[in-house]
């Protein structure tokens, strides 16, 4: 059976995570933490990996981290000391991170192993709710630093036979992240770039689609949305390996100001 591939969010640090005493988040995150805690019931199977792609990790060629993720990286600061002591321990998935590498190298693109970065947050929050039990073995694979659009709906395409093999692709980013714009002012503009955003990677022509998201900086307010895009360069990905498949926006909702969306593919 063929997976679909997804495109997420990945929230604000340890947003999901703040009460010491395990508590339900603020309720504005709550809306993100149920759309991420019912993803694995979604699919049409259960995944036997998981290969991530984070916008919190780019290198100059394509990296695969081939470990197990631990230490994990808590790349965030300000928040509760609770919260740096978060713990994800799923198994890494190395025998998928180099069939990936193996598919990328088979279409040109240089590759690279790594086995001691620990997963970041946005690896392990959006993780942490969607596969509580830690139970999915995962793979996490970099941004390439160019942050080149057309480039990472290639590199998706290349990784598109992993859905045939048990792999849910999964891109970890915000489809907004302005980290300088934030309330209810910002509001109006956000949601238009979350309009057109959503009707580019909605096209119902695969070709089409992949060329307007390529073409994301020419979308109403792109720059604004994106200061830099490595937030936004996750969802390239999973565009790419979704193929000729039909693309939904299957979450939507507002945090900080912000419209944020998440993006399915088949």
């Amino acid at each position: 059976m063929t997976l679909p591939t997804l495109f997420i969010p990945h929230g604000g640090g340890p947003c999901f995570f703040m009460d010491p005493a395990g508590g339900p988040p603020d309720p504005m995150w709550q809306g993100m933490q149920a759309y991420l805690a019912g993803l694995i019931a979604s699919l049409p199977e259960r995944p036997s990996a998981i290969l991530l792609v984070s916008g919190h990790w780019e290198t100059r060629d394509v990296a695969v981290h081939v470990g197990n993720g631990r230490p994990l990286l808590y790349d965030y600061g300000g928040f509760p000391p609770h919260t740096y002591h978060l713990q994800w321990p799923a198994p890494g998935a190395p025998d998928v991170a180099r069939r990936a590498a193996a598919l990328l190298e088979a279409a040109g693109f240089a590759t690279s192993e790594e086995a001691e970065r620990g997963w970041d947050h946005g690896v392990f929050i959006p993780m942490m709710v969607a596969v509580p039990g830690a139970d999915i073995p995962l793979a996490q694979m970099a941004l390439r630093h160019d942050l080149d659009p057309r480039a990472h709906i290639a590199i998706g395409r290349a990784l598109a036979p992993l859905r045939d093999e048990g792999v849910l692709i999964v891109g970890s980013g915000m489809s907004f992240h302005n980290l300088r714009a934030r309330g209810p002012q910002v509001t109006p503009i956000a949601d238009q770039w979350d309009a057109a955003l959503t009707a580019a990677v909605t096209d119902p022509d695969p070709i089409k689609r992949a060329e307007r998201v390529a073409r994301w900086q020419e979308l109403p307010y792109a720059t604004f949305a994106h200061p830099r895009e490595e937030h936004l360069l996750p969802l390239m990905v999973a565009l790419g390996a979704g193929g000729d498949d039909a693309a939904v926006c299957d979450y939507r909702d507002h945090v900080m100001g912000w419209a944020v969306s998440g993006y399915r593919f088949g």
